[in-house]
């Protein structure tokens, strides 16, 4: 039986581990944080608690292979409740967009409320801009998402070889600022600039439309939590609080991982975490920059309070992204806004200058710069920032021998459906388990 060592109990570690026990492997996962889930893990403060996570909602069918890939089917471990509206858009010029998911026909009527100067609808241009990235995600899913492909036809290397960046597409697809504004409004909220984003990913707008978004019921704490079940079920040897300082290398292949308390004995290993924290794999991933996350503030409100979407994003300098959700004491609510750009002013303040004003409302608060963020997850959650067409990323396999990467760090894509994808990535690459 391999025995396997995963570094990392985020959701790309969980997710590996999984499979990789049901191909039956050895495998041990290894957690520096207390308890499993990395930003999975909610917010607690007050009473209220709210969700960590950058990502709210998610693409079911990575975490529905996930589950059947690894024991019983996602239907009987955890509730998923479909998002009618992704998130809404408010513009500067006082005009607002409802997102909806999982259809063409919606999501062209919804853009048809957005008209230009001269009165015309906008939704043909938005679909047909979606429409353009079909060929684009069936290529790279048979090719590079779903299975790594050897030798790749020509047009997938021609595709991710491409020098059009993100803000030239959607420049050329859309005259109206608010379509290029909710297309790189993904990235712009993951911490990339969309001129380092290469034009292909935004197939993001394709991926929304064609299979919509679904939250856990419970928040992703809930998948957090079936997530450490299943561990349990696969017989997975979990030690948390145990930080690994590095792996062992003897004759130019790892054997090893090691941790304060001693060496951890390792057929393969892999690196759900930031590659750059160990010095084996770190001068690969050197030329990486990590996206930083946005700064976030968590709201324990009281009383009456705005209704809002599962996510309302109020565009401007700063863009302000606020999340209604977690749970509170009776009668009270929890909210999470996420800050990107220049905040010059408190994050109430400026609220209440989008007309969302909850000022006397406030029963406790809690904020978190971007580096309290990546100090509580030790690395970002977000992974690689883009950096044009070639930026470097390692996994799912790596330079050195034995050693695999799994997580947000290892994918082209943000958010839960990629790193999902690049746990399965890493279970392709190292198969079934071979009898020693």
């Amino acid at each position: 039986m391999t025995r396997v060592v995963v570094v990392g109990g985020g959701f790309g570690g969980l997710a590996a581990a999984a499979r990789l026990a049901k191909l039956g492997h050895a495998v041990t996962l290894l957690e520096a944080a207390p308890a499993l889930g990395g930003a999975l893990r909610p917010v607690e403060q007050d009473g209220f608690v709210w969700d960590a996570s950058a990502t709210t909602t998610l693409l079911p069918a990575v975490v529905r292979d996930l589950f059947r890939k690894s024991g019983r089917p996602l239907e009987r471990e955890l509730d998923l409740e479909h998002v009618e509206v992704i998130r809404e858009h408010r513009f500067a010029d006082r005009t607002s967009l409802r997102l909806p998911g999982g259809s063409r026909a919606a999501q062209l009527a919804a853009f048809d409320g957005l008209t230009d100067r001269r009165g015309r609808p906008q939704g043909q241009a938005w679909v047909d801009h979606v429409a353009s990235y079909g060929e684009v995600w069936e290529l790279l899913r048979r090719h590079v998402f779903e299975a790594r492909t050897s030798s790749p036809p020509a047009e997938v290397t021609a595709l991710l070889r491409s020098r059009e960046m993100l803000h030239r597409r959607l420049r050329a697809d859309f005259a109206d600022r608010r379509l290029r504004l909710v297309a790189g409004h993904p990235f712009e909220a993951a911490g990339h600039a969309l001129h380092d984003v290469p034009a292909w990913a935004g197939l993001t707008a394709y991926l929304e439309q064609r299979f919509g978004a679904w939250r856990p019921a419970g928040g992703m704490a809930a998948l957090a939590g079936v997530l450490a079940d299943r561990m349990t079920t696969r017989r997975v040897e979990v030690h948390t609080s145990t930080v690994v300082d590095d792996l062992v290398v003897r004759s130019g292949r790892a054997v090893a991982v090691r941790t304060r308390a001693g060496e951890i004995d390792a057929d393969a290993v892999v690196v759900a975490i930031d590659p750059r924290r160990l010095a084996t794999l770190a001068p690969y991933a050197a030329r990486t920059t990590p996206a930083i996350p946005p700064a976030i503030v968590h709201l324990g409100l009281n009383g009456d309070v705005p209704a809002l979407p599962g996510e309302l994003v109020l565009h401007g300098d700063p863009t302000l992204v606020v999340r209604p959700g977690g749970t509170a004491p009776d009668g009270g609510h929890a909210w999470t806004v996420l800050v990107r750009g220049r905040l010059q002013e408190d994050v109430l303040l400026a609220l209440a200058r989008h007309r969302v004003d909850v000022r006397q409302q406030v029963a406790t608060r809690l904020d978190l710069s971007p580096r309290d963020l990546v100090e509580r997850w030790r690395g970002s959650p977000l992974g690689v920032a883009w950096r044009g067409r070639s930026t470097a990323r390692l996994g799912p396999t790596t330079p050195v021998p034995g050693v695999y990467a799994a997580g947000a760090h290892a994918v082209a894509g943000d958010g839960l459906p990629f790193v999902g994808l690049s746990a399965a990535l890493v279970a392709q690459s190292l198969g079934p388990s071979v009898t020693r």
